[in-house]
């Protein structure tokens, strides 16, 4: 059944920082929301790009060549391999498109990892 939903709203309804959730899927890749605020981890992916769309609030993407400062409305894909460490120094809305394979955190497990059970639970 298709539905209409409010990637915004959905994620400002988000009770966990750094805690994606699965919001909808096109084709092999998850649209997944989250709210964050403060400093994820250094990781990467080795086999997968990842959209980083700010939906409210200002992410900086470190990456070891370079940063990216990114405000509402704005976006920027981490290409496949690169190591990169998001960071809000506010609270952030983000919506996220990823291969259905991408790990939260890459090879790297921290206390704000994900599993993709977690993210694909039903949300509210």
């Amino acid at each position: 059944m298709w539905s209409v939903t409010s990637p915004a709203q959905i994620a400002a309804s988000l009770t966990e920082l750094w805690s994606p959730r699965v919001v909808a899927e096109v084709d092999e890749a998850y649209i997944k929301v989250a709210r964050v605020h403060g400093t994820l981890a250094w990781h990467s992916h080795a086999d997968e790009d990842e959209l980083f769309y700010v939906l409210k609030g200002r992410l900086v993407i470190e990456m070891e060549e370079r940063s990216v400062e990114l405000g509402a409305g704005e976006m920027f894909v981490v290409p496949k391999g690169v190591r990169h460490n998001p960071i809000a120094d506010e609270e952030c809305h983000l919506l996220l498109i990823e291969r259905k394979t991408t790990q939260h955190t890459g090879d790297v497990v921290t206390d704000k990892t994900r599993s993709l059970q977690e993210q694909l639970r039903p949300l509210g």
